[in-house]
């Protein structure tokens, strides 16, 4: 009799291990059963999409399934946004978010077709970047202080900067700085990196704000020339280059951060698993050389400090559009 038993609870735990009973982990490694898709709001080579690129190599070896970078730039990421809040919420899409899509956008449009705080689940802050200020190889100004005199002088229209658009890191990152040099200028927008940086080159629009990745092939070839950095400490890479304080200006900082998102409604055990897969793939001795490499400083981090950076960067940048710096739309 005890034999039989015996038999009998040795088929039920087998039946149990197939269905997954009391096995949370042999449920998560269900995850993921197809591609997982990261959609960035950004084109090729641009930060974000560096590290997505890295990160996707990882969690593809480490998940067997392919993880596909779809690129949407544009719009500050609203178009992107838009699409990815529509997708199945099973965890095999997700989104690199930024300063822009969680904290700007809901201050400038008053018709946003997404709500940050119903639409996603946070996973992780991914990194932040710096920023330097940019003008053309030949422009006239040697000096972040020639460059607010000539602001002073014509008031919104002395001096022109290029963005990525209406509440784009860059724009915010120049007009928190034009705010605390009390100075207004004539705002430019683009829809690609590579034809903004091309106008500053050209002298088509005087500066701009960007990380030192994007820039860097037209910084070696000496079409872009770098005046100050927006950081309390030199770039280690570019000591040669002042930060804004030395350089005479506000001790302004223009760190732009990007970070990993999924849809609302994805099953807690895959966000579970999703959050600690990620983790891992960022501690990768490979991901981080890499993000160095680029300029970049991995900031991974719990779904709570990702809900403090969005509310901070609320805080930060809603007398921007209080005071019409960024356009309300």
């Amino acid at each position: 009799m005890s034999r039989l038993l015996s038999r009998r609870r040795g088929l039920a735990a087998i039946t149990a291990l197939a269905a997954g009973v009391g096995l949370p982990a042999a449920r998560a490694a269900a995850f993921p059963q197809r591609a997982v898709r990261i959609v960035v709001p950004y084109s090729v080579g641009v930060g974000p999409d560096v590290i997505a690129r890295s990160l996707g190599d990882r969690l593809a070896q480490r998940w067997g399934q392919p993880v596909i970078i779809d690129n949407k730039p544009g719009a500050s990421g609203i178009v992107a946004f838009s699409e990815v809040r529509r997708t199945l919420p099973d965890g095999h899409t997700l989104f690199v978010a930024d300063t822009a899509t969680m904290a700007v956008n809901p201050l400038v449009h008053a018709q946003l077709p997404y709500d940050p705080q119903r639409d996603l689940v946070p996973l992780t802050l991914l990194f932040r970047a710096t920023f330097v200020i940019w003008v053309g190889g030949d422009s006239r100004w040697r000096s972040i202080g020639e460059l607010l005199q000539a602001a002073r002088a014509a008031p919104g229209r002395g001096v022109s900067y290029g963005s990525l658009g209406n509440g784009h890191a860059s724009q915010v990152a120049v007009e928190t700085f034009a705010r605390a040099a009390q100075v207004n200028l004539m705002h430019v927008p683009f829809k690609e990196a590579a034809t903004m940086l091309t106008a500053v080159a050209s002298g088509e629009v005087d500066f701009t704000a960007f990380s030192m990745n994007t820039v860097a092939g037209l910084y070696q070839r000496g079409r872009l020339r770098p005046l100050a950095v927006a950081a309390r400490q030199r770039l280690p890479a570019h000591p040669d280059i002042p930060t804004l304080r030395e350089a005479g200006a506000p001790d302004v900082e223009m760190h732009p951060w990007a970070a990993l998102v999924a849809v609302a409604g994805t099953p807690a055990v895959v966000i579970e698993q999703l959050q600690s897969d990620v983790s891992e793939a960022l501690a990768d001795a490979g991901v981080r050389q890499r993000a160095e490499q680029a300029g970049f400083e991995l900031t991974p981090s719990t779904p709570q400090a990702l809900r403090d950076r969005v509310a901070a960067d609320l805080a930060l940048y809603a007398p921007l559009v209080a005071e019409g710096r960024v356009a309300r739309q």
